[in-house]
C-alpha cells in the first residue's frame, strides 16, 4: 500500500474503514488486506473471513462482520498475512504496536517461531538456530540491507537490536535470485518504520527490571530499566517524512556457576602424591579406579547490559514516481561483568584425600586435604560501537520499468578486556601460608562443600588474610620473562634484594585477555524491474550488487605481575568493595571483593605482554578483506495447471569472490621471545546460485509450496586467517622421536582460501489459512551439503626454523647429554574444503483461534509448532546448532483491554561454542533448556477508558521456571558445569500519543 494510501486510511473512522478500502488503487477487496491495514489503526479494527458486501448489495448477501482484535491477534493477523502472501516459504513476526514486540527482545520473538531455536548467553537469549543452524550460518538483513554485527565472526548477536526499533521480523526459509544476502540455514530480515509508508505517531516505552536472584556482588544493582522514545510524522503535503526511535537500556543478570575441571580415576591422583584414604565403611579397588573431581573454578557472576540507540530515517517522495530515502542507525554497547569465586585444585598433590562414599565407582562425597585456594575477583568490560548509513532511491521511470538504487556503510569496533585477579593467603613458593580443607558432596547440581571432621579454614573474606598474589604456581607461561628481564648479558636482574633468584613460575598473579575487533562493510545494489506479457511470465528483475568487507582481529593479552614480587601485600584498601556471598557452594562467610578491573586499569600490575611469550597470540592476530560482485536475475510467473492457480519464481545469480587475509607466523625463539614474519594469501573464484519457487493455491485458503535452491554461507573469517604458529614440544621423548606424527615439532594454522560452505535444498510446505488469525501447516526439508569445513592435517618441514642449542632436550637417562630433534617435519592442523554432509527435518505450526470452534471462547488462542530434525557430517561431526527436537508454545487471551499469555519452548541438545582459554572459541554441548515466560497487559483504550486511550501497560516474567544450564562429560554424574539464572521481571507501560 502507498504511502498516500496509508495517509487516507489513517484519516477514516473506523466505521469508514469499509468504504475507503473500497477506494484503494487494484479496485478489489481482499480480506488479508484488510486486516493488513486494520491492525495499524485504532482499536485494531479487522473482518472476518465473510465475503465483503458492497454497498449497493441486497439485503440477502452476507454482510461483513466487523471484529474488533486486541494488539497481540492483530499483530498474529499481519504476521499471517505476511506469511501467505509471500511467494517463498517464510514466517514472520509482527509488533504488536510502534516500538513493541510480542517478547522484549528481538531474539526472544524469533525463537518462538518454527524450526528456530534460542542459545541462551549468560542467561540471555542471544543467539538463534535457524533450520537445525547457529547464527553463523543465517544471513541477517535490515530493510533488505546487509547487516554488520559485533560478533567474533559473521554471525549476528541479535541482543544488539532494542526492540523498540523493530516493527517485524521475516524469516525466508527458501531464497529468491533477488536476495543477494543469502545463508545456508535462511534469511532473517529485520524490518523497521518507513515514514511515508506509516501513520504518524508518537510513542514513549517505559520499562523497569529486576532478577529473582538478588545481585550477588556489592557493586551491581539487581534492577534495571529501558527507555525508548519512537516519532513518525509526515510534512509538505505528504511528500516528507521523519521517523526517529531513541532508546537507552540497563539490564542486569545474576548467574551462580559450578564449573567442574575433569573427572580421573584414583590411581594416577595417588602417583601425583595425594594419599587416598579410604573412611569407614568404605571399600576401594585395588587398582584405584574409582573416579574423582579432580578441581574446580566456580563462582557468582553479576552483570549489566548498557546499550545506547538512536535510529532515524529521512524520506523525500518529489513525485509519484520517485521516492529517496536517507536512514542512520547508531548503537553503543557496553557490557560490565564480574566473576566472583574459587580455583581449587583440590585433588593434585594435598597431602591426603579421604574418600567417605563410593556410588557404581564414582565418588561422590569426602574430603580434601591441605590446598591453597585461589580467590578468583576476575572482571570483563565488552565495549561496542555500531554505525550504519544508508541511501536509497525508488524510481518508477515509466509504465514498464522501475529502479532500485541503495548504498551503505556499516562500521563496527568492538573491544573485550576480561582480567582474571588471583589473591589468596600467601604467594605460591613462600612459606607458612595457611592451608584449605574441605568435606565436600557431590549433588545433581555439581558440588557443595562443607566444614571438614578435623580441620578448621582460613577465612577467606577476612581483609588482613588475603593477600594480592597468586598461591599456585601457575606462571609456566611467563619462563620467557626470566630471560627478557634478566638475559646471560645481565643476570643480576633477576637477582631479588635478598640475594635469592627469582622465580618467575611464582610470578603470575592475574591475566588479562583484550581481543580488538574492527568491521566495515560497504555495500552498493542496482535493481531494475519490468513486467513481461509473454505467456505465463509476468515480471522480470535483475541487477548487480557489490559488497566490500574489512575484519581485523588484534588478539592482545598480558601477564600480570603485582608490583611486591616476589612478596606478597594485602588489597590496597581504595580498591576494596566488600564481600561476595558463596552460599550456593556450601562455603559460609564468603570471600573478599575487590575491584580488580580498577586495579589494572591503573597501572597497578606489571603487564607482560603475551604475545612476546606465547606464539598463538599473534597466531590469532589478522585482517581479513572480502569483495563479492553478484549478477541476479529473477522471474515471475502466474499462470494455471488444471485450473489450480499457479505462481512463483525462478532466477539465477553468478557470484565473484576476491578474498584476502593478511596475519602472522610465529614460533618462540631462544631468547624466550617471540619471531614472527608477516604473511598474506586468498584466492578468487566465481559461484552460480540457481533457485526456484513455485506456489499451488490449492482451494482459496489452501497452498502447497515447493523450493528448489543453492544457497551458500560465506567462510567464517577466524578460519580464513593465514597464519600459521608453531610449537616445539621440549619433553625428551618428543625430541628424540623421529615420526613426525609423534615428534617435537606441531603447528596450527588457518586457510585464506578456503571457498564458500555450500547446500543444495528441497522444500516443500502445506498452509491451510481458515482464517485471518488462524492457519496450520507442515513443511518438509532436506538440505545437501556439498562443502563443509573441517580439520584437515599435513606433514610440514620445519627445518628452516631450527635452532641449533635451543630446541633440543636433556636425556632423562644420560644427565649433561642434550638430543637434537629425531626429525624435523610435523603436523600442520588447518581448515580445509571438501567435507560433506546433510540436515532434512519437519516442522508443523499451528495457530489456532479457539473462537472460530465455539463462541464463548473467543479471544482465547494457540500457537503451537514443533521441529524434527536429522543431520550429520561425512566425518561423522555434528552441524553446530542442531537439535534434533525444538517445540514452542504459546496459549493467549485477548477481551477488552486485556491480555495474557503464558510462552513454553524447549529445545534439545545441540553443538555450539563458548569462550575457552584466552576467549577463543572452543566447540561444547549444550544440553538445551526448556524456559516457561508469561505476560499479563491492559490495553485501556480498548477497555474503553477514552480518557486513557494510548496507554498500555503489561508485567512480563522470563524463565519462571528458574531453568538451570547443564553440561557433562556424558556421564550425568560427572558435571562440568551448572548455571542457574534466576527468573526476570518486567514492568512495562507503553503510551502512544492519539
Amino acid at each position: 500500500m502507498c504511502h498516500k494510501t496509508a495517509r487516507l486510511v489513517e484519516k477514516a473512522a473506523g466505521p469508514r474503514l469499509v468504504d475507503i478500502l473500497w477506494h484503494l488503487p487494484t479496485g478489489v477487496i481482499d480480506r488479508r488486506h484488510v486486516a493488513t491495514v486494520a491492525a495499524a489503526l485504532p482499536g485494531a479494527l479487522v473482518v472476518s473471513p465473510v465475503a465483503m458486501a458492497q454497498d449497493d448489495a441486497s439485503d440477502d448477501e452476507p454482510i461483513e462482520e466487523i471484529i474488533t482484535y486486541g494488539k497481540y491477534r492483530a499483530s498474529l493477523v499481519d504476521a499471517i498475512a505476511t506469511k501467505r502472501d509471500s511467494s517463498s516459504i517464510v514466517d514472520a513476526i509482527s509488533a504488536e504496536d510502534i516500538g513493541k514486540l510480542p517478547d522484549s527482545s528481538i531474539a526472544e520473538s524469533l525463537a518462538r517461531l518454527p524450526g528456530l531455536a534460542g542459545e541462551r548467553r549468560n542467561g540471555r537469549t542471544s543467539g538463534i538456530s535457524v533450520r537445525g543452524f547457529k547464527e553463523d550460518y543465517t544471513a541477517v538483513t535490515l530493510n533488505g540491507r546487509e547487516l554488520l554485527g559485533i560478533g567474533d565472526n559473521r554471525g549476528v548477536e541479535y541482543d544488539l537490536y532494542p526492540s523498540e526499533i523493530i516493527n517485524g521480523v521475516v524469516v525466508y526459509k527458501t531464497p529468491n535470485a533477488s536476495k543477494t544476502h543469502q545463508g545456508i540455514a535462511g534469511i532473517v530480515d529485520l524490518r523497521t518504520t518507513r515514514p511515508l509508508d506509516a501513520t504518524p505517531y508518537l510513542v514513549v516505552n517505559g520499562n523497569y527490571e529486576s532478577n529473582e536472584l538478588g545481585s550477588g556482588n556489592p557493586e551491581f544493582d539487581d534492577t534495571g530499566h529501558r527507555l525508548a522514545l519512537s516519532y513518525s510524522d509526515v510534512f509538505a503535503d505528504d511528500t516528507v517524512g521523519i521517523a526517529l526511535a531513541v532508546a537507552t537500556t540497563e539490564s542486569p543478570s545474576q548467574e551462580e556457576q559450578f564449573r567442574g575441571w575433569n573427572y580421573n580415576t584414583l590411581d594416577p591422583i595417588n602417583q601425583f602424591g595425594a594419599a587416598v584414604n579410604a573412611g569407614p565403611g568404605v571399600t576401594l579397588s585395588s587398582d584405584l579406579s574409582e573416579r574423582v573431581l579432580e578441581g574446580h573454578d566456580s563462582f557468582v557472576r553479576s552483570a549489566t547490559l548498557e546499550r545506547d540507540t538512536i535510529s532515524g530515517v529521512l524520506q523525500f517522495a518529489p513525485s509519484n514516481d520517485v521516492t529517496v530515502t536517507f536512514d542512520a542507525l547508531y548503537i553503543d554497547f557496553v557490557e560490565d561483568k564480574v566473576f566472583r569465586g574459587l580455583e581449587e585444585a583440590h585433588a593434585w598433590g594435598p597431602p591426603s584425600m579421604t574418600i567417605l562414599n563410593v556410588d557404581n565407582n564414582f565418588v561422590t562425597q569426602g574430603e580434601f586435604d591441605g590446598f591453597h585456594s585461589v580467590v578468583r575477583n576476575d572482571a570483563e568490560e565488552k565495549a561496542a560501537e555500531l554505525t550504519t548509513v544508508g541511501f536509497n532511491v525508488e524510481w518508477d521511470i515509466n509504465e514498464d520499468w522501475s529502479m532500485d538504487f541503495d548504498v551503505a556503510n556499516s562500521q563496527s569496533d568492538k573491544r573485550i578486556t576480561n582480567i582474571e585477579s588471583y589473591s589468596g593467603t600467601g604467594r605460591s613458593g613462600l612459606p607458612g601460608r595457611p592451608q584449605t580443607y574441605r568435606g565436600w558432596t557431590m549433588t545433581s547440581s555439581g558440588v557443595v562443600y562443607g566444614p571438614h571432621s578435623v580441620q578448621s579454614n582460613p577465612d577467606l573474606a577476612d581483609w588482613s588474610v588475603m593477600q594480592l598474589t597468586g598461591p599456585q604456581s601457575w606462571g609456566g607461561g611467563m619462563n620467557g620473562v626470566a630471560d627478557l628481564v634478566c638475559p646471560p648479558s645481565n643476570p643480576t636482574a633477576c637477582v631479588a634484594s635478598d640475594g635469592t633468584t627469582l622465580d618467575y613460575n611464582n610470578a603470575q598473579d592475574g591475566f588479562v585477555n583484550e581481543p580488538k575487533f574492527d568491521e566495515e562493510l560497504t555495500t552498493a545494489r542496482l535493481e531494475f524491474s519490468t513486467p513481461l506479457d509473454f505467456g505465463a511470465l509476468s515480471n522480470a528483475t535483475f541487477g548487480v550488487y557489490y559488497s566490500d568487507r574489512e575484519k581485523t582481529k588484534n588478539n592482545d593479552g598480558f601477564y600480570l605481575t603485582a608490583p611486591t614480587f616476589p612478596n606478597a601485600e594485602p588489597i590496597p584498601e581504595q580498591y576494596r568493595l566488600g564481600t561476595t556471598d558463596l552460599g550456593f557452594l556450601g562455603i559460609n562467610g564468603g570471600m573478599i571483593a575487590y575491584d580488580a578491573l580498577g586495579l589494572y586499569q591503573s597501572g597497578y600490575y606489571i603487564a607482560w605482554g603475551a604475545e612476546d611469550l606465547q606464539p598463538d597470540r599473534l597466531g590469532d592476530t589478522y585482517t581479513i578483506s572480502e569483495t563479492l560482485v553478484t549478477a541476479f536475475a529473477m522471474v515471475d510467473f502466474d499462470t494455471e495447471w488444471g485450473g489450480i492457480p499457479v505462481s512463483g519464481n525462478f532466477g539465477l545469480q553468478f557470484v565473484t569472490a576476491d578474498q584476502e587475509g593478511s596475519g602472522f607466523n610465529a614460533i618462540s625463539n631462544a631468547t624466550g621471545g617471540i619471531d614472527s614474519e608477516v604473511v598474506t594469501d586468498g584466492d578468487d573464484y566465481s559461484d552460480v546460485l540457481p533457485s526456484v519457487n513455485i506456489n499451488f493455491q490449492l482451494t482459496e485458503d489452501q497452498y502447497l509450496r515447493a523450493g528448489v535452491s543453492k544457497t551458500m554461507t560465506r567462510p567464517r573469517m577466524d578460519d580464513m586467517r593465514p597464519n600459521n604458529f608453531v610449537n616445539f614440544d621440549f619433553n625428551w621423548s618428543k625430541v628424540v622421536a623421529n615420526n613426525p606424527e609423534s615428534g617435537p615439532w606441531s603447528a596450527t594454522a588457518g586457510n585464506a582460501r578456503l571457498k564458500p560452505l555450500e547446500a543444495q535444498q528441497i522444500d516443500l510446505s502445506y498452509e491451510w489459512y481458515f482464517s485471518d488469525d488462524g492457519f496450520v501447516s507442515a513443511a518438509w526439508f532436506y538440505k545437501d551439503l556439498t562443502n563443509w569445513h573441517r580439520d584437515g592435517r599435513t606433514i610440514g618441514d620445519f627445518s628452516s626454523l631450527y635452532i641449533p642449542g635451543y630446541h633440543q632436550a636433556e636425556d632423562p637417562n644420560n644427565p649433561g647429554v642434550f638430543d637434537t630433534p629425531g626429525t624435523f617435519l610435523g603436523v600442520v592442523n588447518f581448515r580445509e574444503d571438501g567435507l560433506e554432509g546433510f540436515v532434512r527435518g519437519v516442522e508443523l505450526q499451528g495457530n489456532l483461534p479457539f473462537g472460530q470452534f465455539a463462541g464463548p471462547l473467543e479471544g482465547l488462542g494457540l500457537i503451537a509448532s514443533a521441529a524434527f530434525y536429522d543431520g550429520s557430517l561425512d566425518d561423522g561431526g555434528a552441524v553446530p546448532g542442531l537439535s534434533e527436537e525444538t517445540y514452542q508454545s504459546t496459549i493467549y487471551y485477548e477481551a477488552g483491554g486485556f491480555q495474557a499469555r503464558v510462552s513454553w519452548t524447549k529445545r534439545d541438545d545441540f553443538w555450539t561454542e563458548t569462550p575457552g582459554l584466552s576467549l577463543a572459541l572452543t566447540d561444547t554441548v549444550d544440553q538445551g533448556a526448556e524456559i516457561i515466560d508469561a505476560q499479563i497487559g491492559f490495553d485501556f483504550g480498548l477497555a474503553g477508558y477514552d480518557a486513557l486511550d494510548g496507554l498500555y501497560i503489561s508485567l512480563q516474567a522470563q524463565n519462571l521456571n528458574d531453568e538451570d544450564t547443564i553440561q557433562t562429560t556424558g556421564d550425568a554424574r560427572e558435571i562440568l558445569k551448572y548455571q542457574t539464572f534466576g527468573a526476570n521481571y518486567l514492568l512495562n507501560v507503553n503510551y502512544k500519543f492519539r
